[in-house]
């Protein structure tokens, strides 16, 4: 069953009782990253192997996971090539109170072939049972994280 999320802020990705953070280098460029991110939306299944779909909606999306879970979002951010931020509105995830996920895409170093070091914060509340689960999941959600990011890099080099 849905049901609807509280609807917080930008600034709750600085505030939430769960953050998960990870980190990778890649060597597309940020305009490339954040093209794959905002723009493509529909192709997200075709680099994110825990993505079953997404579609587009007016200010936002609507992504399916592999295994069932849904989400309805609203997109917070959308600042190219730096930043792409959305908001969980309506998901069937069990426990789930509020829930952002952050891309902050900056240069990996000096120079226009530096590549792109892609930053993911997921920034959650819920019941403590949820919380609890989340923080146990923080490693194969860093591995599917890494996993993406990848695919994803290799998409755009191809």
């Amino acid at each position: 069953m849905a049901h609807r999320l509280r609807p917080v802020g930008i600034e709750f990705t600085g505030t939430a009782p769960v953050r998960l953070v990870f980190a990778r280098n890649i060597a597309a460029p940020p305009d490339a990253v954040f093209q794959a991110l905002a723009k493509d939306v529909a192709d997200w299944p075709a680099w994110f192997s825990a993505v079953a779909s997404v579609r587009a909606t007016d200010g936002g999306r609507e992504v399916r996971l592999r295994g069932g879970v849904r989400f309805r979002e609203s997109v917070l951010a959308a600042q190219e090539p730096e930043l792409y931020a959305y908001r969980v509105d309506v998901t069937n995830t069990p426990g789930a109170r509020a829930w952002i996920e952050e891309w902050q895409l900056t240069p990996a170093g000096p120079g226009p072939d530096a590549g792109t070091c892609v930053r993911m914060t997921f920034a959650l509340d819920g019941t403590a049972v949820f919380r609890f689960v989340c923080r146990l999941a923080r490693a194969g959600v860093g591995r599917s994280f890494r996993q993406a990011v990848d695919a994803l890099d290799r998409r755009l080099a191809g």
